[in-house]
């Protein structure tokens, strides 16, 4: 049906020059001609009112359907012929293409960039979101984008088979108009797809729509394709001849033909609306309001008829389609019979479209006309939904042309249908279409559903938070769904707070969780559950357990808090997989995902599901107690009851995560552990004979690492546990941990022979010293193992008894490196040496070595008569921790015979640290004297001040003057005052000091 769409009115006749591209901006209109000038016209109603400075071109408003006259001429705007020119709004720039491509700024016409590259372009497509433009120059196809400034970047170029004839963008991507067919360019790595031909009369013509699809002219045909290049179906356009130029204008679109300008609408099947016949016309425009039309020297507008002239003129012909698209473009007025009349076009189309199998389009119209969702859910009798007592049965639609096709037994609704005439059954191909019908309805009902969902469920929402505020002054109602809550609908604040919308709203879910399953969406079924919803359990149990969607089930469950009921379920479908061989595979991991979120809220229903999750994915479900903070102690006195094998493991996690946060007893419970496993390989080694003190399990390299890094054991129980003639290293480090450094040292030295343990065990000793500030007595500690090297026999033949003795007695005073008797020197060797060390000589006790072996002791040289002194260890002892070690203590230890030419890598930067120290102090103490004198030189000039008192002179304090009375002066030399009033200040300010102290 033909309609008047568009209004044609002259704007611009006889133009001096041929017209070679036309453009507007604003009401105003930008002409290129072929003598190169750009001519500005303005209506004639603005040029003859009070005008702005020629430069100023406005922007606002659009066209005018009056004259246009000439305002003013921009002459050698461009040199060749201009192909092409384009405003380009968001910019303020404007667009042309000649012999090459240049960049105005608007208004003033300023040239902002011009692109050389594109000397010799004919054709360019500019993408204004992303400021990216791309045009065609012979064989290739370069992309430049907007910098934002005042240039353009390159940013890729790429080669095409021939020269492209017409280009638009297509998302990311390029659609290319080539030779007699299209491609789609690649613009990431260049790739070329071949879509169709373009046909062998007409040119290749690419079109962009405003959805982002594309209009690819074929001859007469006009094909529709997406961003991709894939045909849609029902997209042909078919003209009546080939058109050179299509614009689109919502909801039209304008082809020039040879002979005249067609109008047609976007939609399906594209009617012919006007037809317009203008001869030679060069151009064809789209303006922000109107079409502009270039002849070769005038230039005709096309203005839209008011829409609702052409909805009365659609309405009256019964074109509801046409009608309805253009209903969609008015802007909202309050009308109450126009309101009603969309309401009535749109039930009555949507029923026609119903019933003849456009379904979703059916559903549009009902969405549109704003009927509630059980006068839709009423089409479909499988759908079972829950009563309410709020919401009244939908009201049958009544038309009388149409009542008769409205019945429902012939819209094949659902597969439970029982309606279906018995004809129907006997065939299978009907049946098939009757399959294949009920599918599309309830596809149409689901996208209905969601759409209208997301304003019940607001409302819904706002109702239960309207219910908890009322409950918490006092008044109570019945809790219904869930408690979360949003922000009520604007508008409806006034409503009294009632169940209708969550009524309306358990409705709509338990319909749209039922159409998603019959339909065959399970996922986005159980992903639909995941999300607030109010599908009624009951109906909803009883479906999915019919069908056994016990996915859906589940997440029905987990969305209503029947955690019990879910895992429950979930375990009888686990085992369930595994005796039979199901379609759907339930594994032990789909317990441990669900309990997660459970593990801050319900520990112990945690605790009681995972017991059979433990046995067949112990690592799992350690890290289900370890992610769910669920308390350590809970969880090791379960594991301790039913899986002991993994709580050594789930203690290894926590204290990997946390020291601090695994209490002295797990700790101390997993070294006992460790030590009961190392305890059980060295039983069965030790009977047969092949234990070795080396022998490093990984369960013993635990035990090492679990006794030095962690501090939450007790040592003195783990002591009594080992073997007295093995694991000699974990012995060494709780006697460590005990501050029994000598004995340490004797099992490292003497048990282990590993002096290099001795040496770390006395650094680590020290370093911690001096975290704690008292590195003093710790360095101690290298004398400690001095006197191990020197009386090896004497300390091997003390150690089995002394180890006997810390164990048994446990007596809580253990000695520490240096509180043993202090011993004499009787010679005076090593006077001078002991003075180079400074005055504090520490006290330390040799433990009778060092007297054997300075002072000629005749009792421990006859019993050590037979060892010998580990010379060797002592003396690369002190060339390393020469800085660390007392000296003079040191010195007193060796024995006499030591030669000073094996001293010298200690002795020498001893005494080179000691005589620099001598000097530094000696420098200090030179400074402090000079600077004393400086003060008191200060303060003997100061005390030569003179302070002149005359008739004048008045006191600060209580303004008199001076006279001949007493006075006090302030330090800054002027301020004086009477003695007396300094006097009574200060003791004001004793007075005031004292109430205040009072008071506190």
């Amino acid at each position: 049906m033909v309609h008047s769409a568009y209004d044609s009115f002259e704007l611009i006749n006889n133009s001096p020059n041929k017209i070679d591209a036309i453009e507007s901006y604003g009401s105003n209109l930008l002409i290129s001609h072929s003598d190169g000038s750009l001519r500005v016209y303005v209506p004639e109603s603005s040029s003859t009112s009070v005008q702005s400075p020629p430069s100023d071109i406005t922007h606002k408003g659009g066209l005018l359907q009056e004259r246009y006259v000439l305002e003013r001429t921009v002459n050698g705007f461009s040199r060749r012929q201009m192909l092409a020119m384009e405003v380009l709004l968001s910019r303020e720039l404007l667009l042309s293409l000649s012999e090459s491509i240049a960049f105005h700024r608007l208004p003033n016409l300023e040239t902002l960039a011009v692109i050389t590259k594109a000397k010799g372009a004919n054709v360019y497509s500019w993408d204004d979101k992303r400021g990216v433009l791309a045009f065609g120059r012979q064989r290739r196809v370069c992309i430049f984008r907007h910098d934002g400034g005042r240039g353009f970047v390159e940013v890729k170029e790429f080669g095409v088979p021939d020269t492209v004839k017409s280009m638009s963008w297509c998302g990311e991507n390029i659609c290319l108009g080539i030779r007699r067919e299209y491609m789609i360019l690649n613009t990431t790595n260049g790739a070329l797809s071949e879509l169709f031909p373009s046909g062998r009369i007409a040119a290749p013509l690419v079109v962009s729509l405003p959805s982002g699809e594309l209009l690819l002219g074929k001859d007469n045909i006009g094909v529709l394709v997406d961003q991709n290049g894939k045909l849609i179906q029902d997209g042909r356009v078919c003209w009546s001849e080939a058109p050179a130029v299509v614009v689109i204008q919502k909801p039209y679109a304008i082809g020039l033909l040879p002979r005249h300008v067609e109008i047609r609408s976007l939609r399906v099947p594209y009617p012919l609306i006007q037809t317009v016949v203008l001869r030679n016309v060069r151009r064809l425009v789209r303006s922000n309001n109107a079409v502009i039309v270039a002849l070769d020297n005038s230039v005709f507008g096309f203005f839209p008829v008011p829409l609702g002239a052409q909805i009365v003129q659609l309405t009256a012909s019964g074109n509801f389609e046409e009608a309805l698209a253009l209903c969609k473009l008015l802007p909202p007025e309050d009308s109450s019979l126009r309101s009603a009349k969309e309401q009535s076009i749109h039930i009555r189309y949507a029923h026609f479209l119903f019933e003849n199998g456009n379904y979703e389009e059916a559903m549009e119209h009902f969405l549109a006309s704003q009927v509630e969702i059980t006068y839709v859910l009423a089409l479909y009798p499988s759908i079972v939904v829950p009563k309410s007592s709020f919401i009244p049965e939908p009201q049958k639609f009544v038309d009388v042309g149409d009542a008769p096709h409205l019945s429902r037994a012939s819209s094949g609704l659902s597969d439970d249908l029982d309606s279906t005439p018995s004809h129907v059954l006997e065939s299978d191909e009907m049946d098939i279409e009757s399959k294949k019908m009920s599918h599309n309805t309830l596809m149409a009902l689901i996208k209905y559903l969601q759409k209208k969902r997301y304003s019940v469920i607001e409302k819904a929402t706002a109702e239960g938070t309207e219910e908890v505020v009322s409950d918490a002054v006092g008044d109570n109602f019945i809790s219904y769904g869930t408690s979360r809550s949003k922000k009520p609908t604007k508008g409806r604040i006034h409503a009294p707070v009632t169940s209708i919308a969550r009524d309306m709203a358990a409705i709509l879910d338990t319909a749209l969780l039922q159409a998603l399953l019959l339909t065959g969406q399970s996922s986005a079924a159980t992903d639909f559950l995941k999300a607030l919803n109010y599908c009624d359990v009951k109906i909803c149990e009883e479906f999915l357990q019919k069908r056994s969607q016990y996915a859906c089930l589940l997440e029905l469950y987990r969305s209503n808090s029947m955690h019990r009921e879910a895992l429950k379920l979930l375990h009888q479908l686990v085992e369930e997989s595994k005796s039979e061989q199901t379609v759907e595979k339930f594994k032990p991991d789909m317990i441990i995902e669900y309990l997660k979120p459970l593990c801050a809220t319900d520990p112990m229903l945690v605790l009681e599901f995972s017991l059979p999750v433990l046995e067949s994915c112990p690592p799992q479900t350690i890290d289900l107690f370890l992610s769910g903070n669920i308390p350590a102690d809970l969880v090791n006195s379960y594991l301790k009851q039913h899986a002991p094998n993994m709580q050594a493991t789930y203690l290894e996690q926590m204290l990997a995560m946390n020291e601090n946060s695994v209490s002295g007893n797990l700790q101390n419970e997993m070294v006992q552990i460790y030590l009961s496993e190392v305890l059980d390989l060295y039983a069965e080694l030790n009977s047969q004979q092949k234990w070795d003190e080396k022998t490093c399990s990984p369960t013993r390299k635990k035990l090492l690492s679990a006794l030095e890094s962690i501090s939450g054991y007790n040592p003195e129980v783990l002591l009594k546990r080992l073997p007295p003639d093995a694991l000699y290293e974990e012995r060494a480090i709780l006697l460590g941990k005990m501050n029994q450094h000598e004995l340490a040292l004797s099992i490292y030295v003497h048990k282990l022979h590993v002096p290099e343990l001795a040496l770390s065990y006395c650094d680590r000793v020290y370093d911690s010293g001096l975290e704690q500030h008292s590195a003093k007595s710790y360095g101690n500690i290298y004398l400690t193992l001095l006197q191990i090297y020197l009386n090896p026999t004497k300390t091997t033949k003390n150690f089995e008894k002394k180890i006997t003795n810390l164990v048994s007695s446990q007596s809580p005073g253990i000695p520490k490196v240096g509180s043993g008797t202090p011993a004499k020197v009787k010679g005076g060797r090593f006077k001078k040496i002991a003075e180079i060390e400074g005055a504090e000589d520490t006290r330390f006790s040799p433990s009778g070595t060092d007297s054997g072996r300075s002072d000629g002791d005749t009792e421990d040289a006859a019993e050590e008569g037979g060892s010998t002194i580990m010379l060797d260890q002592v003396l690369d002892l002190l060339s390393k921790r020469w800085d660390r070690i007392n000296g003079a203590q040191a010195l007193k230890l060796l024995p006499r015979d030591t030669k000073l030419q094996n001293l010298l890598p200690f002795l020498g930067p001893l005494l080179r640290k000691s005589s620099e120290a001598c000097r530094n102090f000696s420098v200090i103490k030179s400074l402090r004297e000079s600077e004393n004198l400086q003060v008191k030189d200060e303060l003997y000039s100061q005390r030569k001040a003179v302070l002149k008192i005359t008739s004048d002179s008045m006191c600060s304090l209580c303004n008199k003057k001076i006279g001949t009375s007493v006075f006090a002066v302030y330090p800054n030399g002027k301020t004086i005052v009477h003695f007396v009033c300094f006097r009574d200040s200060q003791n004001m300010k004793a007075v005031g000091r004292g109430s205040q102290s009072r008071k506190r």
